[in-house]
């Protein structure tokens, strides 16, 4: 069973865009719910984003809602999360998940984890 992996962060001025991936090697990746969390600086990791297997259901914590967009590509085994107007507080490492639950992904239960890439908002 493979794990996901991130990619995509850096450093960013306030107000500016970044795209995350997260990417799962094999041939199962569109039967897996798809999520984000993110642990800013100091705190307890947090819930972001999530999608279904076929993208026909997503979900956003309040913080993001509006801001940032979850999507993927069963065909290229990518998900990904676009964040617009981005703000310091948006600062954190960003974890993808996986899991067949859409409860298991949201409750942060999922079992297969990715390391973490870092998005820094700052001036």
């Amino acid at each position: 069973q493979a794990h996901p992996e991130e990619s995509g962060g850096g450093l960013v001025q306030p107000g500016e865009s970044l795209r995350l991936s997260c990417s799962v090697s094999g041939r199962t990746f569109s039967s897996y719910v798809m999520g984000w969390f993110r642990q800013p600086p100091g705190k307890e990791r947090e819930f972001v984003a999530a999608i279904s297997q076929n993208g026909g259901r997503t979900f956003y914590a309040d913080s993001v809602k509006g801001r940032f967009t979850i999507s993927r590509d069963n065909a290229k085994n990518t998900m990904y999360l676009q964040m617009n107007s981005l703000k310091p507080e948006d600062t954190a490492v960003y974890y993808c998940n996986r899991d067949g639950s859409f409860e298991a992904v949201v409750g942060g239960t999922a079992f297969y984890w990715g390391r973490g890439t870092q998005v820094t908002v700052s001036s």
